[in-house]
């Protein structure tokens, strides 16, 4: 893996069994020749929601008609929110793909956040056993963490993205422009993530977060073209070694299990994902230091550095520690020997800690 300069535009290549590159940079949704690249036949389904697609799909659609005149583009949109993850929008998109006479050379272009990311993808992933997806993340959450490493789903009413695949994007595309009409509140959802790879494996980054707190919450461009760069690189190394998550990829769920239980628990219409991963990376934190594997004073940095980001640090008023530890069972990252967490042994240093005892998680999510 290797990445040049962030500024003013960035690639990072992720190696593996098919290597892809992730383009960082401003106004790239209206570069038709990179976006093009990634069509190989002559079909193609923008997948997109009802908040992204007035903003951005026209000016896709006709980037790619430039530059491939010979491709037929039809767009499936979604309403917008992770209450539209579900199989029965799988089902519209892949109607729509047959509608749309799609081959084995068509391509998938998920054109939005985290929730078009994920299905779009996993419509890719199941589409005559496996189509190409090319992803253009919207949101700082998706450029960071979703659209990298091939992970898609959809959720069931049990719990969040239980239906799924692997399945590698032939490419991202991450325009930095598009920042620009984020929704404060989805911008500090997304510096959730980015706080995460300081969290579990770089100590130095969370200085660097500490440090330019003000400006990646005023949106200035070079700290979050660096932050996004950065990001994707430590996820980009992490894939290449794992991509089917047997390994060291778990340690990326920092925070997860906590926070897809919140999320279910809430029926996918309180926090949303950064927040709750936010909370969860704090509750997973205090887990740490009652399970003495690290110091609770570690934990306060970390609750003090999201809270400066305007994220939410303790769990939301109503919800049963019992039924989010039951949420937590049917958590993919369960396993037989119980429930298993990505924990900590100080900033920087995470690791996946299994057989953790109820009673524990109880006391933490209780208190």
């Amino acid at each position: 893996m290797n990445a040049t300069s962030p500024s003013p535009r960035a690639i990072v290549e992720v190696g593996g069994e098919k290597p892809y590159a992730i383009t960082i940079g401003p106004g790239l949704l209206d570069d038709g020749a990179l976006l093009g690249a990634g069509l190989r036949g002559r079909h193609a389904l923008l997948v997109s929601d009802g908040n992204v697609a007035p903003l951005y799909a026209d000016r896709v659609t006709q980037a790619l008609r430039a530059a491939r005149p010979d491709v037929r583009i039809d767009g499936y949109f979604l309403p917008p929110g992770e209450a539209s993850k579900t199989l029965a929008h799988f089902a519209e998109a892949i109607d729509a793909l047959a509608a749309t006479g799609a081959t084995r050379d068509a391509c998938v272009v998920a054109l939005g956040g985290g929730v078009v990311g994920d299905l779009a993808g996993f419509v890719a992933a199941c589409w005559m056993r496996g189509i190409d997806c090319v992803q253009i993340p919207t949101t700082l959450l998706a450029m960071v963490d979703s659209s990298v490493g091939g992970k898609t789903a959809v959720d069931l009413p049990q719990g969040k993205n239980l239906v799924g695949a692997f399945h590698p994007p032939r490419a991202v595309i991450a325009d930095t422009e598009a920042l620009l009409t984020l929704p404060p509140r989805e911008l500090r959802a997304g510096l959730a993530e980015v706080v995460k790879y300081g969290a579990i494996r770089d100590a130095a980054f969370l200085d660097w977060l500490e440090d330019r707190a003000d400006a990646l919450l005023a949106g200035d461009d070079a700290a979050l073209a660096d932050a996004i760069a950065r990001s994707c690189r430590h996820k980009a190394e992490i894939v290449e070694r794992d991509p089917f998550e047997r390994g060291e990829r778990a340690l990326l769920n920092f925070g997860h299990t906590f926070g897809h239980a919140i999320e279910a628990e809430q029926g996918f219409g309180g926090l949303n994902h950064g927040e709750a991963v936010a909370v969860g990376m704090v509750l997973a934190a205090r887990l740490s230091a009652r399970q003495g594997l690290a110091g609770e004073a570690e934990a306060e940095r970390l609750a003090a550095l999201l809270a400066r980001f305007g994220l939410p640090v303790a769990l939301p008023g109503g919800l049963d520690p019992a039924a989010l530890l039951e949420r937590m069972r049917l958590d993919k990252k369960a396993a037989a020997d119980g429930l298993r967490f990505v924990l900590w042994d100080g900033i920087g240093a995470a690791r996946v800690v299994a057989g953790v005892a109820d009673e524990a998680v109880l006391a933490v999510l209780e208190k």
